[in-house]
């Protein structure tokens, strides 16, 4: 009974702010921005929120709309999702995948290498 109505005490919170458009705070610990320049001449801007338990997130633009993205398992190297995008790092380069594309299709941002800071 006490496990219930401490669950429901929880939810209360997100759902009251659901309509307001803004987010719960998450601590983060470390906010790094990168940029980068990809193969075809296309260049792309991504910031990284690391949280001290261990989440990580990258903000970017797709197709002009703003998209966190959140980390995920990856074979090799870090992967980041947010709905049909997947953004996939490993060391110093990226790419950008449109997973509707379907599984052999090219990035839509193709080895992107982090530039040096300006």
């Amino acid at each position: 009974m006490h496990a219930a109505l401490a669950t429901s005490m929880m939810l209360m919170g997100p759902l009251a702010t659901a309509g307001t458009n803004a987010l719960p705070p998450i601590p983060v610990d470390n906010t790094l921005v990168r940029n980068y320049q990809c193969q075809d001449g296309k260049s792309l801007q991504v910031a990284y929120y690391n949280q001290h338990e261990g989440q990580s997130f990258a903000r970017l633009t797709v197709k002009g709309k703003a998209m966190l993205f959140v980390d995920t398992i990856a074979a090799s190297g870090v992967k980041y999702v947010a709905g049909p995008y997947t953004w996939w790092t490993k060391g110093e380069q990226g790419d950008l995948y449109d997973m509707t594309a379907g599984p052999d299709a090219p990035p839509i941002f193709a080895a992107c290498t982090v530039t040096p800071a300006k």
